[in-house]
């Protein structure tokens, strides 16, 4: 029997749109938390790193430092998307590395800016799509869900990358994070 035969198909499809409205206002929430995670994970990446940075080769200094400068371009790339912005990037990276402690304090900064812009999003504003030109002048267009979907990921990715590349700074993963910031999650589990 097919799903459009008969009148009730009109109570499948609402269904289905009242269970498709729940998920689109559960991921603001769950956004919000990725971006808190990402902010929580670069701290201890940039500790791991400061403390490391004294024994790397400075070409392996220089290849974390342009992996992470690369992801805060990035970021500042979408930011811009998300407030339909211009930005002045050509690349997704500079062609000058910064110093860590620099790049640093720029990915504190632009981690405060996307867990306040999070925080005040609606659902429609997630749903909301965006036109705008990637650094390589190529059109795109994505909701800022998927944006803000892209740079949490885009982030983690290569966070990932850099705890190889320097072990001392590797970062644990998202449900250590949930497990420390709220630990009644942990007597959640098991049955408690």
């Amino acid at each position: 029997m097919s799903l459009m035969a008969g009148a009730g198909h009109r109570g499948i499809f609402h269904q289905a749109d009242t269970l498709l409205e729940k998920f689109r206002m559960s991921t603001q929430p769950l956004l919000h938390s990725l971006f808190r995670y990402k902010a929580w994970a670069n701290k201890a990446l940039f500790a791991g790193l400061e403390k490391a940075a004294p024994e790397l080769p400075p070409a392996e200094r220089t290849a974390v430092i342009r992996l992470l400068n690369h992801v805060y371009v990035v970021d500042r790339i979408f930011a811009a998307h998300l407030c339909g912005k211009r930005h002045n990037y050509t690349s997704t990276n500079t062609p000058e590395t910064p110093s860590l402690e620099g790049l640093r304090s720029a990915v504190d900064e632009s981690d405060r800016w996307y867990i306040e812009y999070v925080a005040k999003l609606s659902p429609q504003g997630l749903q909301e799509q965006i036109p705008f030109a990637f650094a390589d002048g190529k059109p795109g267009c994505m909701s800022r869900e998927e944006m803000l979907a892209h740079v949490a990921t885009h982030g983690d990715y290569h966070r990932g990358a850099a705890g190889r590349l320097v072990p001392e700074a590797a970062v644990e993963p998202f449900t250590v994070y949930l497990h420390a910031i709220e630990p009644h999650r942990r007597e959640r589990g098991m049955g408690r």
